[in-house]
């Protein structure tokens, strides 16, 4: 004679209280979608060394052209050189600057007219040895 396993209360109970959380938690991304983002636009690109190698851990400092001494963000590039910014879309021009210990500053210009992305690229030589001397 075989015995009937014993229903667990708790089992019943969980399933109800877990239920409705799940149908919660799967309509967020729904709310989440009707919310519009504010639009921005892009400065992005990739800081490369002499002779062309992508160069990571260099700051990358993004400033207005009109105020180039305030820095409104500021990065590390990626292990791939990379790195990005989102700005707001009317028209401006920032600079974008490129700095490591060992190398000359680079500096690009850059014209953003609405919702876009527009690409730097920075390439940072070697300082001179003999410029100390």
């Amino acid at each position: 004679m075989r015995r009937k396993p014993r229903a667990r209360p708790g089992r019943k109970l969980s399933l109800w209280v877990l239920l409705p959380a799940l149908f919660w938690a799967h309509s967020l991304p729904a709310q989440k979608a009707k919310q519009k983002a504010a639009p921005y636009g892009i400065v992005a690109g990739t800081v490369f060394r002499d002779p062309g190698f992508a160069q990571p851990g260099a700051s990358v400092v993004l400033a207005l052209k009109s105020a180039p001494t305030k820095k409104l963000q500021q990065q590390v590039s990626s292990p791939r050189g990379e790195f990005a910014f989102r700005v707001p879309p009317g028209p401006n021009t920032y600079l974008v600057t490129a700095t490591l210990k060992g190398f000359q500053t680079a500096r690009e210009e850059i014209e953003i007219q609405g919702e876009e992305e527009i690409n730097a690229t920075l390439l940072l030589v070697p300082e001179s040895k003999s410029k100390g001397r």
